[in-house]
């Protein structure tokens, strides 16, 4: 009886590159596939079709996963309470993914005893990073296999003809010239024409959101509801975090809210003009930092926009699984505790704007910001919070001009007086 070969779980989308994976590693490293197939959101017509394309394949097993609830509940929920903006523009739609399918990949390999697990990535994007990263960092001991990165196919046309040739099934409709990678949060598209950052994205690249020319006449009002920083009803109707998501695409996207045409900055050091969908993602990162707004503390509110800038650059360079991340997680999370309340958004013609903001917690005061007759801000105290606030630069002031520092750090020089000669004249 032949020995049984080791096994290597391959993440597995049913696409041309990874189906060729099955039969190439079967074929160059003689390990037996299982595959993995997790289902984040993303459109599809049936997750069962891919699965018997696996087997087809070469697949000695194949493991579908709906991944969609834990996405929202576990990932989707800290890159809400971070506002994750990548480079202040790119709500983290694919990188905010990769963690969780790299831990069905470490659990399935630890089911099935394999000793590495495989990706179809490319040697020029993050996804490689970001299975790497995380794999590594939830199991150093396995190994991680790049099939793409180490065969010999230059163009799509070269890897179609050693599918057919390897008995590998290749797509029997023509190829879209884009490449998409989607889930609940939105979709990424790129290649093709978008290569040049100078062209106009054609139409026919977005299916989540209308042209905001051809989006209703009628502006639409939502009210979204938080409660510890996670929304949980719509208009008056509870439902799951996942429910929002779904609903909010649908509504924001009708109304042509959510594009981004962005070039971005890619961890391997390229520059990549990338075209993103986020309606929903988008419509409630906006609703959610005007109800910070409301309810945050000043000081922790500022402090808080440049965390969220880290949160969101070690979520991009794959540090989910990080201690930095987990830390600023812990921080997030304390911010959250009181943010509950609800938040009105007017969707119209392509745009999301707050219109309305209210909470229990709202540390905004009428008495204290109105300039009519019910102000109780005490304009007095005024006089000497301004003397205290400015004694150590006034102070350095008086100093550097009894010493006659360099003009230049004086705009008004010429109101005031000329230096007096001192050590810094020339």
């Amino acid at each position: 009886m032949a020995a049984s070969k080791e096994k290597v779980i391959l993440a597995y989308s049913g696409g041309l590159d990874t189906s060729c994976c099955i039969k190439w590693l079967q074929e160059e490293k003689n390990l037996d596939v299982v595959a993995v197939v997790g289902d984040v959101g993303q459109e599809h017509d049936g997750l069962a079709p891919i699965k018997e394309k696996a087997l087809r394949s070469g697949a000695v097993d194949c493991v579908v996963v709906d991944m969609r609830d834990t996405f929202a509940k576990e990932y989707l929920t800290k890159a809400l309470a971070a506002n994750a903006l990548y480079e202040n523009k790119y709500p983290l739609v694919s990188a905010l993914s990769r963690p969780l399918i790299s831990k069905h990949l470490v659990d399935a390999a630890h089911k099935y005893g394999a000793s590495c697990i495989a990706h179809g990535c490319t040697g020029k994007g993050n996804d490689q990073v970001r299975f790497e990263a995380s794999i590594a960092m939830l199991d150093p001991s396995l190994e991680i296999l790049a099939p793409v990165r180490e065969w010999d196919f230059n163009t799509r046309p070269e890897e179609m003809a050693w599918a057919q040739a390897h008995g590998v099934e290749v797509p029997t409709t023509k190829a879209s010239p884009y490449s998409i990678d989607d889930n609940l949060w939105g979709r990424a598209i790129e290649c093709g024409v978008l290569e040049d950052p100078w062209c106009e994205p054609p139409a026919d690249i977005y299916t989540m959101t209308q042209a905001s020319e051809e989006a209703p006449d009628q502006p639409q009002y939502v009210e979204i509801t938080f409660g510890r920083g996670v929304p949980y009803m719509l208009d008056g109707k509870q439902m799951s975090f996942l429910g929002v998501i779904y609903a909010l695409n649908d509504i924001a996207g009708t109304h042509g809210f959510g594009r981004i045409d962005m070039v971005e900055n890619r961890l391997v050091g390229v520059k990549s003009r990338e075209c993103y969908e986020a309606p929903g993602a988008l419509a409630l990162i906006e609703a959610h930092k005007a109800l910070e707004d409301l309810v945050l503390e000043r000081e922790v509110l500022h402090f808080k926009h440049g965390m969220e800038q880290t949160w969101a650059e070690l979520v991009y360079n794959g540090q989910w699984f990080s201690p930095l991340k987990e830390a600023i997680d812990a921080f997030m999370a304390s911010t959250q505790r009181c943010l509950s309340g609800t938040v009105r958004l007017k969707f119209y013609k392509g745009a999301c704007t707050v219109v309305g903001r209210k909470s229990s917690y709202s540390l905004y005061d009428e008495g204290l910001a109105t300039y009519d007759e019910d102000d109780s801000f005490d304009h007095a105290a005024a006089k000497g919070f301004i003397g205290l606030w400015t004694l150590p630069t006034k102070t350095w002031a008086i100093n550097r001009r009894q010493e006659g520092a360099p003009a230049e750090l004086f705009d008004a020089q010429n109101a005031a007086g000329p230096l007096k000669k001192g050590r810094y004249e020339n």
